[in-house]
């Protein structure tokens, strides 16, 4: 256990990004009937992942984790969830044959409500009102009633994730991932797409192959991982009181583990060492992701990496890099040099998003030329130093949003006005985040390709 450490030792230190409650005595009032609901994860979930992100730090997997920029009450739907999952899979299958190596999937669902904002204020026109940042706190309505941080949303955030992880586990475990039904995959716009061709071929290969194993007596129905997979959650740990409310100890370790997701990360916005978000983290035994962005030196890397990971305990730390494709050259290799310098266990994750994102007719976007650069630069570095590119994170949604442009089907920015749905940054929509898993398995399979090559000599 660590040191000097409580679920609620966080609210002594310093902290960033808290939103201003105006009803203190609700606020503890819904931390308090929180604290009384069941877990929506597991702790043993939570290891299990810990130990399949163990083997990615070792080389012998890949890291997909992807979903919305904020999940909302309003887009709450059954097909939504199932849209998602279903774009999720076909990444993953595309990813696992360029990989040749298992690939961990998690989704930022089931708990990503919460966002931090450059700026406490947003202005429109002459009129000034307290930032939207997630659902989980305020609405995103511009009025000032929808602006107002309201602790009752925490519930509501609770009831939505249990009821999203509850889909989620039975589309993994209840015959949906089945590698049988990867042609029914398909999402209607997908279909039309200019990948839609090499996502068939890719599927004909995979039938080809169960078709053989069936023949020689493997199904589904006597080998269980056929029709099943592990998905995870994820969220960024932002809203402290909801974690600390929903943070238990394990009854078979006497570990502590905020059981809201079974992975939460720290933001770049509120990684500072003696800060409460960071104090937060270190005592729970859940799988940890640490965002690094250009500010972040390579001493203050491993010092962040010392309190979150004291015991250097592989698959604990995922390290999720997001600077920019024009800044990733820059910083990238002196963090790695860092973290291999003093033989720090941890994934390398690359997300291509967050510094890449620009103003285009008034809207936010990401080029995806920017993304796939950021993603290029990633595996090249991590090649040249001897390093295993170890995953990608990135916001993505099953729906055919227009959000970012570029891809095959050259979004322009005159295009974004059609179905931008984002309740804060944009996402790859379900083509474009399958046209990156394509892209990005060619550069793996590329890969492998080198290595062969040295090692035959």
């Amino acid at each position: 256990m660590a040191q000097n450490w409580t679920p609620n030792s966080w609210r002594q230190k310093p902290i960033q990004q808290v939103p201003d409650f105006p009803d203190m005595a609700a606020l503890a009032a819904a931390e308090a009937q929180l604290a009384t609901y069941p877990p929506l994860v597991f702790a043993g979930e939570a290891r299990r992942l810990k130990s399949q992100l163990a083997n990615v730090s070792e080389g012998k997997g890949f890291l997909l984790q992807g979903g919305d920029c904020a999940e909302s009450f309003a887009e709450h739907g059954a097909d939504t969830i199932r849209d998602f999952f279903r774009a999720f899979l076909q990444m993953a299958v595309v990813l696992t044959f360029g990989a040749q190596q298992p690939v961990v999937k998690v989704g930022r669902i089931a708990g990503q409500f919460a966002k931090p904002r450059s700026s406490n204020i947003e202005r429109q026109n002459d009129v000034e009102l307290p930032s939207y940042r997630g659902d989980i706190i305020n609405g995103i309505e511009f009025n000032e009633k929808a602006r107002i941080p309201d602790p009752e949303r925490q519930i509501m955030a609770y009831r939505q994730s249990a009821a999203t992880l509850n889909l989620l586990r039975a589309f993994a475990m209840g015959g949906y991932a089945n590698l049988e039904n990867v042609h029914q995959w398909m999402l209607g716009f997908v279909k039309e797409s200019p990948q839609a061709e090499r996502y068939r071929k890719l599927a004909d290969r995979i039938s080809e192959t169960m078709d053989f194993m069936k023949a020689i007596g493997i199904t589904s129905d006597n080998h269980p991982s056929l029709r099943e997979t592990d998905f995870f959650t994820s969220h960024e740990a932002l809203l402290l009181g909801y974690e600390q409310a929903l943070t238990r100890v394990d009854s078979t370790s006497g570990d502590w583990y905020a059981t809201s997701g079974h992975m939460i990360w720290v933001g770049d916005r509120t990684r500072q060492a003696d800060h409460a978000h960071i104090e937060y983290c270190r005592g729970i035994k859940n799988p940890l992701g640490l965002k690094c962005g250009p500010s972040l030196t390579g001493d203050g890397l491993i010092e962040l990496i010392d309190i979150l990971n004291p015991a250097n305990e592989a698959g604990r730390l995922t390290l999720i890099c997001r600077f920019g494709h024009d800044k990733v050259a820059e910083n990238l290799p002196r963090l790695i040099r860092a973290v291999e310098k003093e033989g720090r266990k941890v994934v390398w994750s690359c997300d291509p998003m967050h510094g890449n994102t620009i103003t285009l007719n008034n809207y936010k976007t990401r080029p995806f030329e920017r993304i796939l650069s950021e993603v290029e630069s990633f595996f090249q570095i991590h090649r040249a130093e001897g390093t295993h590119p170890g995953g990608i994170h990135i916001e993505m949604t099953g729906n055919d949003v227009t959000e970012c442009t570029g891809g095959a089907r050259a979004l322009s920015g005159a295009d974004l006005a059609d179905r931008y749905h984002t309740h804060c940054d944009p996402r790859l929509n379900a083509d474009q985040a399958l046209e990156l898993a394509f892209l990005l398995a060619e550069r793996m399979k590329g890969g492998r390709d080198e290595k062969r090559m040295v090692v035959n000599g």
